[in-house]
């Protein structure tokens, strides 16, 4: 409980930054449209493997292949959405202040354009691990704060989560803003997000931050709500298809609340990103949340060094180049 209070802050000020960029809204329309479009399509492709003569077992390998492609091409979308709002957003921020350089001309459409050409190899590479090994890691982590004073498990768990954490130096989210900002390959812009966020501290706050959580909290309740609606509707209607009408309502209902959720997550990690490359680029655009960041950082780190880290010191960090799109 003691971690809602930030999380609600950050969470507050990425909407207003996203809120700030009126087109942003449009592009998660956009892709909403074609995921849908996608489903549709592939509605009629599995009825077809269904429908068909081929044996059961080449059916079921027919539709794992189906389902890949399906959660695949969802994750491929979501981070094109990922991509094209960081773009944005450090872009507006890189530009931000009397003495920065004059903002490009249509900068969501350039950064679209940087996303669906230069980094979609990188997206659509990524897109295959991320959801996954984070799924992972926090079910993990969740495992190890369960356990008591079983040493054997924990030992166990601890390796597990040991390999979760190395694997997600090189599949995190924080990856895509990278992707986004210099057009690094994939593997390249995690490992040097995750060395930033280490070198700079950032990966504590990370850590204490539950956007995460409360985003998937928004997905789930959005498909429960959506599943409920429309199943209680074909209850009155069809009670024989109560349960495979609602159930893919639910499922409906997820995947477009997840979708036009993503802008609100960009905008948290862009922020993260931008403050370990710079903590002006926050503090230009607003300057009492970068003293906010600041001290919860300094927080977090005393806490998890049990020592005492003067103030000066947080947000020290090697020289990096001022964020410029590609």
């Amino acid at each position: 409980m003691d971690r809602l209070p930030f999380t609600i802050l950050v969470m507050q000020k990425a909407v207003k930054m996203v809120w700030e960029i009126r087109a942003a809204s449009r592009v998660s329309y956009i892709f909403s449209a074609l995921l849908l479009l996608w489903i549709t399509l592939w509605s009629f492709g599995v009825s077809g493997v269904v429908a068909s003569g081929i044996g059961d077992g080449g059916r079921w390998w027919l539709l794992l292949v189906f389902s890949i492609s399906l959660f695949w091409t969802g994750a491929i979308l979501c981070n094109l959405v990922h991509v094209t709002i960081a773009g944005v957003i450090v872009l507006v921020l890189a530009h931000n202040g009397q003495d920065a350089p004059p903002m490009p001309s249509r900068p969501l459409l350039r950064s679209l354009r940087h996303a669906i050409s230069t980094s979609l190899g990188s997206i659509c590479y990524g897109s295959l691990f991320t959801a996954a090994i984070r799924t992972l890691r926090w079910a993990i982590r969740g495992l190890r704060s369960r356990i008591g004073n079983n040493e054997c498990l924990l030992c166990c768990v601890d390796f597990l989560f040991n390999l979760v954490e190395t694997l997600v130096r090189f599949f995190n989210k924080y990856a895509y803003v990278e992707v986004a900002v210099y057009g690094k390959s994939f593997n390249c812009s995690a490992r040097d997000a995750w060395e930033l966020f280490q070198s700079t501290g950032i990966e504590a706050l990370v850590a204490y931050d539950l956007s995460g959580a409360v985003l998937l909290m928004a997905v789930i309740l959005g498909g429960l709500v959506t599943g409920s609606c429309v199943g209680i509707w074909t209850w009155f209607k069809r009670r024989d298809r109560f349960v495979m009408v609602g159930s893919t309502s639910m499922i409906l209902g997820m995947i477009l609340v997840g979708m036009s959720l993503v802008v609100v997550e960009s905008a948290i990690t862009s922020i993260y990103i931008c403050y370990a490359v710079d903590p002006s680029l926050i503090s230009k655009w607003d300057a009492e949340f970068a003293d906010q960041i600041a001290e919860t950082l300094h927080q977090r780190l005393q806490h998890r060094s049990g020592r005492d880290i003067p103030a000066h010191m947080v947000g020290v960090q090697l020289p990096n180049p001022a964020p410029e799109m590609v």
